[in-house]
């Protein structure tokens, strides 16, 4: 019996057949995109939390202006304080000083909370300028101060780079929205509210060091004139970056879905 070689046929597979050989994966299953509406659903939440965040650093501000407003009244109320002891000759520089400043800060605190009051722009433009002239009455005032102070020259050049502080953070914002430039306005307008509130913060700080049982020697005194402004503004400038690079690396994540 003779036999017959066999050839072996091709194996063909048609192109809309699926293969799938031992040690190769088949068709790869379609990418899953993030649903929509929880993303949606993620930002209005981190929208709600930090208008909740805004809402309470506002509330704690302006707490803590009211509050040195109302122990600077009750110290220099009456020409018979003991506070007036080397103001009394000097009492014009002080009243203007505290008279500006005061406006300053129910001002400040009021432009910190109006900066998202989008339907009234006026309100907060008008604010704005009636802050800005009280601080300038405010800064007028500190200049006759120093100038007139017996204190040493530390506290005295402390005092001046406060002050020198407010102008620069102030006159910058200033200029910036003279040029239509919303974001960095705002950006140095709240570094100025903060510098106006150095005054709350030294008290506070003060208060605080002669609790822990340092002596209010002149270097002290005047390390806390700088640190009550230095170190706020720069909290703030680091947070700020902070929190856009945390902002920007969602936005990326979104956008890559």
């Amino acid at each position: 019996m003779v036999k017959v070689p066999c050839e072996r046929q091709p194996v063909r597979f048609h192109a809309s057949v699926p293969l799938a050989l031992p040690g190769i994966d088949g068709p790869k299953e379609p990418e899953l995109r993030a649903d929509p509406i929880r993303r949606v659903v993620d930002v209005r939440r981190a929208g709600t939390a930090a208008r909740l965040g805004w809402m309470l650093l506002w509330l704690a501000l302006a707490v803590l202006g009211i509050e040195f407003l109302h122990t600077v009244h009750l110290k220099y109320a009456s020409l018979d304080s003991p506070a007036y002891g080397m103001f009394l000759t000097r009492r014009g520089w002080l009243w203007c000083h505290l008279g500006g400043g005061a406006v300053g800060i129910v001002l400040g605190t009021l432009q910190f909370a109006t900066q998202r009051w989008h339907r009234h722009p006026r309100v907060h433009r008008w604010t704005g300028r009636a802050y800005f002239v009280g601080m300038l009455v405010a800064m007028f005032g500190a200049a006759g101060l120093i100038a007139t102070s017996p204190a040493p020259i530390a506290i005295r050049l402390a005092f001046a780079a406060t002050s020198l502080a407010w102008l620069v953070t102030a006159l910058a914002g200033f200029v910036a929205i003279r040029h239509g430039r919303v974001g960095p306005h705002r950006r140095w307008m709240e570094c100025a509210y903060l510098v106006t509130l150095a005054p709350a913060v030294f008290r506070i700080a003060l208060h605080g060091a002669v609790g822990a049982g340092t002596a209010p020697s002149p270097a002290t005194i005047a390390v806390l004139l700088w640190c009550s402004w230095a170190v706020p503004v720069l909290v703030y400038v680091l947070g700020r970056r902070a929190a856009e690079a945390v902002h920007d690396a969602r936005r990326a994540r979104a956008a890559a879905g």
